[in-house]
């Protein structure tokens, strides 16, 4: 599996931002996917996680309310929407796939196979 993140870029404090990541592979549809992100001096952060069905979505505190996560199989794809954008918000952001379960819950996530590059969003006071 490969992913593509896209999507970022610079927006002002309370505004929105819609992130997507394609993959491609035939497996993409049974795979757990997620988003992360990584602020400049800081450690990797989870953000949310949507199930290979979309029926199951888990969020951060940080994002909870503010953040969307969905999947689209039919086009493999996933997306991050993110209204009331605030300065903390900042980071790169990636995207993850893995079969669901024990990749998740590895340390720092290492466990986890598939990530894509990164896609930055800015976030301006």
């Amino acid at each position: 599996v490969q992913l593509q993140a896209f999507g970022g870029g610079l927006v002002q404090a309370g505004g929105s931002l819609r992130l997507s990541c394609a993959a491609s592979g035939r497996t993409f549809s049974s795979y757990t996917m997620g988003w992360f992100r990584q602020a400049p001096g800081k450690e990797r952060e989870f953000v949310a996680t949507i199930s290979w069905s979309g029926g199951s979505t888990n969020y951060a505190d940080s994002v909870k309310g503010r953040f969307t996560i969905s999947r689209d199989n039919a086009k493999n794809t996933v997306y991050l929407q993110m209204n009331s954008l605030k300065p903390e918000d900042t980071a790169v952001y990636y995207c993850a796939a893995d079969r669901a379960g024990p990749p998740w819950y590895t340390s720092s996530w290492d466990g986890i196979r598939y990530w894509g590059k990164g896609t930055q969003v800015t976030v301006s006071s």
